[in-house]
């Protein structure tokens, strides 16, 4: 093939995201794919080769001719091989972030399990980040040389049955079972031995492979994973294009070092091409930088992307997430290619009528938010003191829409609408426990360093007030005096003109404060029922009974034919409101 720009255009890249347990053997099932490694490919970490463990995200690729399916679905467009491009997660639950980082640009998902061991924790969270962000999976049992040769059909035949019942709530449910040995002998065999498997597992690969949704317009959006430079050229950045185009004599901003670079040459797996576009993987050289500062990040049309100090998300609930989602506690975050520290809150809609909130399913535990009401400042929210799972029954109605705010605790630079995916990885990695908390898409960002005093004032959340005290007595039929309702220090000023509702029917006004101890007059413009105001002379009667005016009187004596009467205000504040100001519908 010729070095032009057009081999670019030949070849269909197809990102395959190699997913799976620490150990599961997912470098050496790639190392078995491959036939082209590209820079950042198999383990090129010391830390990594000395623990035979994969630590960042490796790429390697392969080419092979392009499947008839693909032919005749290509339109216009002519390719004439299709190109994998395997993308090794990382497996160990403690670099779960970077899985996030890769996990966006994947067009397939590989998830390796180890035939003896089976699912474990890290494998379920590989899963879960698959179901978020990626629309196909194939699911490969390795190791089956370790397999008795007499018991390994009946064993890869119970382990796949397996598998099957526990991705049946999933969105791969009908996904292909496949078994290989990538690596026969393990880690440290020679290489003389053929992996079994491997040409069977190419051309499943092959019949899964679909048109990806390229789009060469926008803003350039690349995610790099690697970082060198060559003497007398400049810097090379190795990468994934998550969204845009970019060709030679371009100028990109790298965000994270403030600085704009001219793109100087573009190649794709070794061979120089004059641009690339979304979905491809390209090696980037631009004017010269220190490498050192820039391992990962990403690279942007200048001014696209934003860094932002807090943010609101649409927020779902992952289901095998067992603890409870609290406001003011705190979660990693990983948004774009970061993970950060945030405190968050979080608030749904008012509640309609009653205060019970609507009944959720039992949804597939990560299915992605929905956006049917979407987030606007002109509407009013409800504060919540954690997520809302729903009400214990399940009904047929679908799991409240709620929201968050995210307060990081440092700023992260990060695409609009981009996934969010809140974890605990601060759990025990070896505690069998789901760290993947909640996911969502970022809906708002706030860009100013001063947000809470410039932007949350916008962010309409109320709390809901109920304050309850009694009428002590009445001064005539449209005035009684009320107590038990305000502490002695508070400042009545505030609730002056608010309606309070008494507990025999009456609507009042609160017109002002009576005495020095936090008794106060309410105004019942309708004047006072009948029945009322003899209730309350009964009351006032039994009071006089027990003391001599003026005296104290013993207000906690029981009451044997009469309540005393009750008043009730409600009214909502407005969390972020500087004037705390009280409201009442």
């Amino acid at each position: 093939m010729s070095e032009s720009a057009d081999s670019r255009t030949n070849t269909l890249n197809f990102n395959i995201g190699v997913l799976g347990h620490v150990d599961s053997g997912k470098t050496s099932l790639a190392r078995a794919l491959s036939s082209t490694a590209s820079t950042a490919a198999f383990d090129k970490n010391p830390q990594s080769r000395e623990r035979g463990i994969t630590l960042d995200l490796g790429f390697s690729s392969f080419t092979v001719e392009l499947p008839d399916h693909l032919r005749d679905s290509a339109g216009q467009q002519q390719y004439d091989s299709l190109q994998f491009t395997l993308v090794d997660c990382p497996g160990h639950a403690s670099l779960i972030r970077t899985i996030i980082g890769g996990a966006q640009i994947i067009d397939l998902m590989m998830l390796v399990v180890d035939v003896v061991k089976g699912l474990q924790t890290q494998t379920a969270e590989c899963l879960l980040i698959g179901e978020l962000t990626c629309p196909r999976m194939v699911v490969i049992l390795n190791k089956t040389d370790l397999l008795p040769p007499d018991k390994r059909q009946s064993a890869i035949e119970k382990m796949t049955k397996k598998l099957h019942k526990t991705l049946e709530r999933t969105r791969f449910k009908e996904c292909p079972v496949i078994a290989v040995a990538a690596k026969p002998g393990g880690p440290e065999a020679p290489d003389t031995e053929e992996p079994h498997g491997v040409p069977e597992l190419i051309e499943l690969l092959k019949k899964q492979t679909y048109l990806p949704q390229r789009d060469a317009g926008g803003d350039l959006l690349m995610a790099v994973d690697h970082c060198f430079s060559i003497r007398g050229q400049g810097t090379v950045m190795t990468g994934t294009i998550l969204q845009g185009s970019l060709a030679i004599n371009d100028t990109v901003e790298i965000p994270a070092l403030k600085v704009n670079k001219k793109i100087k040459s573009v190649q794709m797996f070794r061979r120089p091409v004059s641009g690339a576009m979304q979905g491809d993987r390209v090696g980037v050289c631009v004017t010269q930088f220190d490498p050192k500062l820039l391992e990962r990040g990403v690279v942007c049309t200048p001014g696209s992307l934003r860094t932002l100090y807090a943010a609101v998300i649409s927020v779902r609930k992952i289901g095998y997430f067992k603890g409870s989602l609290a406001t003011r506690a705190k979660f990693h975050i990983s948004v774009g290619h970061e993970t950060v520290m945030a405190r968050v809150m979080f608030f749904g809609l008012p509640p309609v009528g009653a205060s019970k909130p609507p009944s959720d399913t039992a949804p597939s535990p990560s299915q992605p938010c929905s956006l049917d009401s979407p987030f606007t400042f002109e509407r009013d929210y409800f504060y919540q003191d954690e997520y809302v799972i729903g009400s214990g029954e399940a009904s047929l109605g679908p799991e409240p829409e709620q929201w968050a705010l995210l307060e990081f605790e440092r700023p992260v630079t990060c695409p609009s609408l981009c996934l969010v995916i809140g974890s605990k990885l601060d759990t025990d990695i070896h505690a069998n426990a789901c760290r993947l908390a909640f996911q969502g898409r970022l809906l708002e960002g706030f860009e100013d360093k001063g947000y809470a005093e410039t932007a949350l004032p916008r962010l309409r959340i109320y709390k809901t007030k109920h304050k309850e005290g009694q009428v002590e007595r009445v001064t005539d039929d449209y005035t009684v005096i009320g107590r038990n309702l305000f502490k002695k220090e508070t400042n009545l000023q505030l609730f002056l003109g608010l309606k309070v509702t008494l507990s025999t029917g009456e609507t009042g006004i609160l017109e002002g404060g009576f005495g020095q101890s936090g008794k106060f007059k309410i105004r019942v413009q309708e004047g006072l029922l009948p029945e009322t105001k003899q209730l309350l002379s009964s009351t006032a009667k039994k009071k006089g009974k027990s003391g001599s005016k003026g005296g104290p009187t013993n207000e906690e004596e029981p009451k044997t034919d009469s309540q005393p009467v009750g008043i009730h205000l409600h009214f909502k504040r407005y969390v972020f409101d500087p004037h705390k100001k009280m409201v009442q519908s």
